[in-house]
């Protein structure tokens, strides 16, 4: 059954009240606007300060965690304009559509609908891009976590930890999870914490090799952070130099947590489950260095490191 184009056209061109839409938008913008200006002079003429002008160490997985921390923010802003969006597009062609000819009537509400079905799509898209985002963020914070707390025991033996270094790259800037100077020189690790899947016919899901080049996932073979953790390394070997003109070779380590790591061949860097990543640290192509080179190399570092305010 076909709908009368005139009865459309007279539900279309009804008496809408406007004014509705109008109030309820002002409303939320004035609410805001006042509660947010009376608060802050609030703050101001309470004269309060903080005891002091604190700039802590980053934490492990401090990149992550505020990524995590801004999704969580930002969590119903998407969720409400995901939903709000398509009605309100929908809406504003469906108003639009009042004025057009009755001929076009027809016209103008598949085009309403169109709209509504057009940006349900991408607000879904979106939103899932920003969940997915989120989920992947909190994964690398928790493996950066876990790799951090079997770095712990090695304070205990002479070594600093610094994590999260920032640092400068030749087209953006980056981080470098952990750095770790002592006794046995400085070592860059660096932690790429991926899920688990179903792999390839005659593959355990939990076994990664690195064949020297590449590492060999149960579902595929890719470069995952190792091109990064080499660059890692020469840009702390320059900075060490540069900030204190010694010449160390910092060993790199690339962290897999989670996952059984065997190593097919031990070249330039090692990769390996983050339990055995304190040993390596520890045992693996030592590079002593003295006390003082030690205390002058992460002063350098906690300078670099301790820029956390909120």
């Amino acid at each position: 059954m076909v709908a009368d184009p005139i009865t459309i056209a007279a539900v279309l061109q009804g008496s809408f009240p406007l004014w509705t839409v109008y109030a309820v938008v002002t409303y939320f913008v004035a609410f805001m606007l006042c509660i947010g200006g009376v608060f802050l002079w609030w703050a101001r003429h309470r004269k309060e300060r903080p005891p002091e002008k604190f700039k802590l160490l980053r934490a492990p997985g401090e990149t992550q965690r505020r990524r995590v921390q801004r999704a969580d923010e930002n969590l119903f802003f998407y969720f409400f304009g995901g939903a709000f969006l398509p009605l309100l597009v929908g809406c504003v062609v469906l108003l639009g559509a009042r004025y057009l000819p009755v001929r076009l009537v027809l016209v103008g509400a598949a085009l309403a609908v169109f709209s509504f079905l057009a940006s349900t799509f991408c607000s879904v898209v979106v939103l899932f891009r920003f969940l997915r985002r989120r989920r992947d963020d909190l994964l690398g914070f928790l493996g950066e976590r876990a790799v951090a707390e079997y770095l712990e025991p090695l304070l205990a033996q002479g070594f600093r930890i610094f994590h999260d270094v920032p640092a400068e790259g030749r087209k953006k800037n980056f981080n470098i999870d952990h750095v770790v100077v002592g006794p046995t020189g400085v070592s860059v690790i660096e932690t790429k914490t991926r899920r688990k899947k179903r792999g390839r016919l005659g593959r355990e899901e939990y076994v990664v090799k690195f064949d020297g080049q590449r590492l060999v996932w149960p579902w595929g073979e890719d470069r995952c952070g190792i091109d990064q953790l080499q660059s890692e390394t020469e840009w702390l070997r320059e900075f060490i130099h540069k900030r204190t003109g010694l010449r160390v070779n910092p060993k790199a380590i690339l962290a897999l947590p989670g996952w059984y790591v065997t190593e097919g061949v031990v070249g330039a860097f090692r990769v390996a489950n983050h339990k055995l990543v304190p040993t390596i640290v520890r045992e693996w192509n030592p590079q002593p260095i003295t006390p003082e080179q030690i205390d002058l190399i992460s002063r350098q570092l906690d300078e670099r490191c301790r820029d956390v305010e909120d």
